[in-house]
């Protein structure tokens, strides 16, 4: 399993919500094969992060490059500061 992880900085709270909701009402995005998707937010602080699991590095690679030719909506999040890729060792439910 492999985790992409992509972090913003600099949003607001109430568009924080509003993307989250809009995130929620649109299901997964067409053509990342994502086996997860996490979003952390900490609304205080205007940062979030989002974490796509795959099962596979083939996966991996055809999601981010799907992830990377979308752009969420103008300032929601935030800026974008990283984007990150790690492998998962360990995984507990």
């Amino acid at each position: 399993m492999f985790a992409r992880v992509a972090t913003f900085e600099g949003g607001d709270a109430g568009q924080i919500d509003d993307t989250v909701e809009q995130m929620k009402a649109g299901g997964r995005p067409e053509g990342v094969p994502a086996a997860e998707f996490l979003l952390l937010v900490d609304r205080d602080g205007g940062k979030t992060l989002g974490i796509t699991l795959f099962e596979t590095a083939a996966d991996l690679e055809a999601g981010s490059a799907a992830l990377e030719a979308m752009s969420p909506p103008t300032g929601a999040l935030g800026r974008r500061t990283s984007v990150e890729t790690f492998e998962v060792a360990i995984q507990m439910s």
